[in-house]
Order: C-alpha cells, then sequence, then structure tokens
C-alpha cells in the first residue's frame, strides 16, 4: 500500500491518502492536547501505544460482530483504513460518574451509574466541542436520523463487548468517546480507541490508567499507557 498526500492533520494523528482511493492511512503521533487543546505536551511512545492498542480493541469487536474503518496495522505508528467521512458528533458513553459528568451533576467520581449514559458533543474546537442533543444533530444536519440512531446503537453495543473484554482484564471502563464515519452508505465505528479516548480505571485500586494522567498532571503517564498496552495486547509495546 503506497502512502500519498497528506489529507488531514489533527491533535493525535495524520491521516494521508493512499493508492487506493477507498482506503487512507493513519499516522499515530506521540502529542497529547487536553482542554480542546489548551494544554499541550508529549507522551513518550503514545501513538505507537494507541496504534496497536486501537488496532487490538477493532479486532476483537470486529470477532464480535461490530464493523469498524480498521483494515490492519501496517507498523507501528501506522494503521490502514477505510476511508469514511466522518460525522461531526462525537458520541460519549458513560458508565461511571467521572470528568465533566461530575462536575456538571456536581457528583463525586467513582459511583457507577444506576443506567448507561449516551450523550453527544458538536465536533468544533472552537466552540470547545459543545454538548448537543438529538435535536440538534438532525436540526443542523449534523446527521441524518438514520446516521445518527445507527451510531447510538453501535455505541451501546460496544459498550457491552469492550466493557467485558476489559474487565476479565482488570480495567473498569469508565466512559469514552467515539466516532463515526459514512462508509459507502453504512456507518462504520472510526477513529481510535485507547487511552486517549477511554477513562480506564484498574478495577481494584481505581487506579487511573488513561490520559487523565496527563490532564491532572498526576505522573506516571507513559507507564499507565504502557501497562493498558499490556494487559489489552498481552505485552509491551
Amino acid at each position: 500500500m503506497e502512502r500519498r498526500q497528506k489529507l488531514y492533520e489533527g491533535k493525535a494523528k495524520i491521516i494521508y491518502a493512499t493508492d487506493d482511493p477507498d482506503k487512507s492511512i493513519l499516522y499515530f503521533k506521540d502529542d497529547a492536547t487536553a482542554f480542546n487543546g489548551a494544554k499541550k505536551g508529549t507522551i513518550a511512545d503514545k501513538g505507537i501505544i494507541n496504534n496497536k492498542v486501537s488496532a487490538r480493541l477493532f479486532q476483537m469487536l470486529a470477532e464480535n460482530g461490530i464493523e469498524s474503518h480498521f483494515i490492519e496495522r501496517l507498523s507501528d505508528r501506522e494503521m490502514l483504513a477505510r476511508k469514511v467521512e466522518i460525522m461531526p458528533v462525537e458520541v460519549v458513553v458513560r458508565n461511571y460518574i467521572a470528568g465533566s459528568l461530575a462536575k456538571r451533576m456536581g457528583r463525586s467520581e467513582g459511583d457507577e451509574l444506576p443506567r448507561v449514559i449516551v450523550e453527544y458533543y458538536y465536533k468544533d474546537d472552537a466552540l470547545n466541542d459543545p454538548m448537543i442533543n438529538r435535536d440538534h444533530i438532525l436540526a443542523f444536519n449534523l446527521a441524518t436520523e438514520k446516521q445518527i440512531d445507527e451510531a447510538r446503537e453501535i455505541a451501546l453495543r460496544v459498550n457491552q463487548v469492550l466493557k467485558k473484554y476489559l474487565y476479565e482484564r482488570d480495567i473498569l471502563l469508565v466512559d469514552f468517546k467515539l466516532e463515526f464515519g459514512d462508509y459507502k452508505g453504512r456507518m462504520l465505528l472510526a477513529d481510535e480507541i485507547c487511552p486517549d479516548t477511554c477513562r480506564l480505571w484498574d478495577r481494584h485500586t481505581l487506579e487511573k490508567l488513561d490520559k487523565d494522567r496527563f490532564r491532572r498532571e498526576l505522573g506516571q503517564v507513559e507507564e499507565a499507557y504502557l501497562e493498558i498496552c499490556r494487559r489489552v495486547c498481552g505485552d509491551d509495546i
């Protein structure tokens, strides 16, 4: 597969065209950002870890009947993926009270929710990715009714499968962000699933093993990412 021109560069990845118009190459960077880019830094080998963890989780989800844009991991930092048109809506699934939910509701972090919460956020850095609802999505033509309903259904299925898989590896899936893209009329899971996009806690100690260690300056960020890689993939990078 030949890598061609750069199509897009985001905070965590660069997307390249290939000699196949239906496929793209995702390059995972070590750059780290938080609070919609207000805080910036670098996490050593983050790109390698996130590529490896995402590839394993996409494979596992495929084994459970959940399709994604993922095709294969090409190298330490590169993933071959189907070229999708990304929906400008992030889908967040919450199993425990944490992060912005704790702040908004005036609750302490850590309590398991009595039911799963699904939230939507408009992907726009200039607006700080505001939380929106289904009516906003339809009124502003951010997605069709079919697309957003399909994305919600897939997100809940991902949660069921991923929560069980991680729990068996002593990880609590606290919450996570998903992105979706249209591929020839079908909504596919896209982007990445990794410590950048998920809150992951040790299920015994509740130690944070995700990007919150960077956001909150808790230290041992690289060690936490490596630990997730060991538990999810069965080895180091």
